[in-house]
């Protein structure tokens, strides 16, 4: 089941129609896409251009409206009998004959040229009044410069209601007629938003042109600043930084939130405020988008599944070519029989199949023969022949394997690392065949090798690449046993660098191991070389011979080596003489050393025909420092230091104990 599954989503068939449909679903995501922002565009401006007009329609209204109160004010005042100012009965007849005052303005006043009301009427009737409005702003003005006024938003003295009022002078400067209008109980914009349909939708509003609140869907907002209403913030701040213009044509102030459009209604300079949600505005495009989306969704289901069908119908001689070709290289099979006959594209493709099964065949019968003469050649030959491709054995010879103790054919297609007796060495070789190679050279070198039945050997590989060229053709490799050599040449090494009688490192030794230290100072120091000269040796060699002196001179080796580091590097000069060398070793630790090896050769005793032998030593230590020029210098500092201690032990009248010098590298 799971190898069907991959096998079905790697399928062709499902590619083509994953790439059909995805093209699809692109080319709708991108075209509903571009549609959608160019909707969104045009909408919001059309709504924008709609908010304008509708701004400017209430402005305009607004504006006759005012106009149509203030000339009705002004009628009334122009006709007002200033002779009656002081008749209460006078005044209270002509206001009761004016009717149409009482329906446009909530309270009509008379006020005398001292700014003290004579006579008011509102909806309780006409009344008498004594309140002075002298201090008034709009009073003054319309007073001083016989003109109408209309006043900003206050609080009257007559209702303690917030007004805005209007002021007319009436003739002779005999006082000001005055109409007022109450901003809760007489909504300004009603009747001019009726029957507007989407236009009343969003928030409109009137303000004067301090940005004070005329007429608002909340009456607790009437006469508070703009700034109380925080959907118009954005707009309020960009028509202020615009310089608070109140002009009658529309402008608009959209942000990334609203759309906030105003108009100035013509002589009070109040202004018109219409304000929409941009996501109120876009809502209808959200829900048509979501609904293209289901019906999109569904499209592409459908077409995906007439695609997958059809892709499937036009390759179904490929399966059948598939099939066929699966068994082309089958043993005894006919590479050019049993194809289905397939046409266009993957009749091509069957035929370029045909082609090649037939080629295939006749190159394996090539490959065959080949196989089996260099079968021949491998055989007859002395030494061990393999080839190897990407670090396995493809082919090995019968003497390979006979000198790896296996059987015929057992290391095939086994990794190379398994022959080496570590990885490590396994890991040495690669990086030394490929430089060998890139000189042009073949690589040789000797490497311990595991044979079967887990002993090792050593065995000389030689490897050469089958094509310069190319890396991956594979490398042949031979294979010599050589044992018997390494351990002669290894016996050769170890008697040139040793002294035969006592094991240790000879002068060769301590010349070469001087030479690497002064190579590389710095690693070594610091480094003490000492000097060791046996006492009484001579009177060893003259009264029991020379094989007791031999005898002496093993066991004074074989203690001192017992006080020695594995780093340290203890040599037999010649005679009776040793020296010592310490690698990173300070002089404190160098002293105490000479003190133990004093001991040690001072506590050797051997049994030598009934008697007991044993000897002395004087030792000189030379420690490396700037003095010291070289390899000579260093001896020779040693020497002096050795020399002076056995001098300084003759000159004891009693026996003299072991000593030990530190030279003046100076000498």
């Amino acid at each position: 089941m799971r190898f069907s599954l991959r096998h079905w989503l790697g399928s062709l068939k499902l590619r083509l129609s994953l790439g059909g449909i995805f093209a699809l679903a692109l080319g709708i995501g991108v075209t509903t896409t571009v549609l959608e922002q160019r909707a969104r565009v045009d909408t919001l401006a059309a709504r924008e251009q709609a908010d304008i007009a509708e701004a400017e329609r209430v402005a305009r209204m607004l504006g006759r409206q005012v106009l149509l109160q203030q000339r009705a004010l002004a009628a009334v005042a122009e006709q007002l009998p200033v002779q009656s100012l002081g008749q209460p009965t006078a005044l209270r007849e002509y206001l009761h004959g004016k009717p149409t005052t009482k329906l446009l303005f909530d309270s009509v006043t008379i006020v005398d040229a001292d700014g003290l009301t004579r006579l008011m009427q509102d909806a309780d009737g006409i009344h008498r009044s004594e309140v002075s409005l002298a201090d008034r702003p709009f009073f003054r003005t319309a007073l001083a410069e016989r003109r109408a006024v209309i006043s900003e938003p206050t609080v009257s003295r007559l209702s303690g209601e917030l007004v805005v009022e209007m002021a007319h002078p009436l003739r002779e400067g005999r006082g000001v007629l005055v109409g007022a209008l109450r901003l809760k109980t007489r909504d300004l914009l009603g009747g001019i938003t009726d029957g507007q349909g989407d236009d009343a939708a969003g928030l409109l509003l009137v303000s004067d042109a301090h940005g004070r609140i005329l007429a608002h869907q909340r009456p607790e907002l009437l006469g508070a600043p703009l700034t109380a209403v925080p959907e118009l913030a954005r707009a309020l701040e960009s028509w202020r930084a615009a310089g608070a213009p109140v002009e009658p044509a529309g402008l608009a102030y959209p942000d990334a939130h609203s759309l906030v459009a105003l108009a100035g209604v013509a002589g009070p300079d109040w202004l018109v405020w219409k304000y929409r949600d941009r996501a109120e505005v876009l809502a209808p495009l959200v829900d048509a988008r979501r609904e293209a989306l289901h019906w999109a969704v569904g499209l592409i289901a459908a077409l995906s599944l007439l695609t997958y069908l059809t892709i499937g119908a036009l390759l179904r001689p490929l399966a059948r070519v598939q099939a066929r070709a699966e068994h082309l290289f089958d043993e005894g099979r006919d590479p050019l029989s049993g194809w289905p006959g397939a046409s266009g594209e993957i009749g091509r493709l069957e035929a370029v199949l045909r082609r090649v099964g037939a080629e295939r065949t006749q190159l394996e019968r090539v490959k065959r023969d080949v196989l089996q003469r260099l079968q021949s050649v491998m055989g007859a030959a002395p030494i061990g022949i393999a080839f190897s491709r990407e670090r396995r054995f493809e082919l090995v010879s019968a003497q390979w394997c006979r000198l790896l103790g296996c059987a015929d054919g057992a290391l095939l297609g086994e990794l190379a690392c398994t022959i080496f007796a570590s990885n490590e060495d396994y890991a040495r070789l690669g990086p030394l065949v490929r430089e060998s190679f890139a000189r042009g050279h073949a690589y040789e070198g000797d490497w311990a090798l595991l044979r079967g039945d887990g002993s090792r050997f050593w065995g000389r590989l030689r490897a050469q690449p089958v094509s310069p060229t190319d890396a991956v053709a594979g490398t042949i490799w031979t294979l010599h046993d050589v044992t018997e050599e390494i351990a002669s040449r290894e016996k050769l090494e170890w008697s040139a660098h040793h002294d035969r009688l006592t094991g240790l490192a000879n002068r060769a030794a301590l010349e070469r191991r001087l030479a690497l230290v002064f190579a590389d100072v710095t690693r070594a120091k610091p480094a003490a070389l000492l000097m060791l000269d046996l006492d009484r040796f001579k009177l060893v060699n003259d009264r029991h011979g020379h094989a007791a002196g031999d005898a002496v001179l093993r066991a004074v080796s074989a203690a001192a080596a017992m006080r020695v580091r594995e780093s340290d590097l203890l040599v037999r000069l010649g005679g009776d003489e040793f020296a010592l060398v310490l690698e990173r070793c300070t002089t404190e630790v160098a002293l105490r050393l000479a003190d133990d090896l004093s001991a040690a050769v001072t506590g050797v005793q051997l049994r030598w025909n009934g008697e007991l032998l044993g000897v002395g030593v004087s030792v000189g230590v030379a420690m490396l420092d700037e003095h010291i020029a070289g390899a000579e210098d260093w001896l020779a500092a040693a020497d002096r230091a050795c020399y002076e201690a056995k001098a300084a032990g003759r000159a004891c009248e009693q026996q003299p104990a072991p000593l030990r010098l530190v030279a003046d590298a100076r000498g």
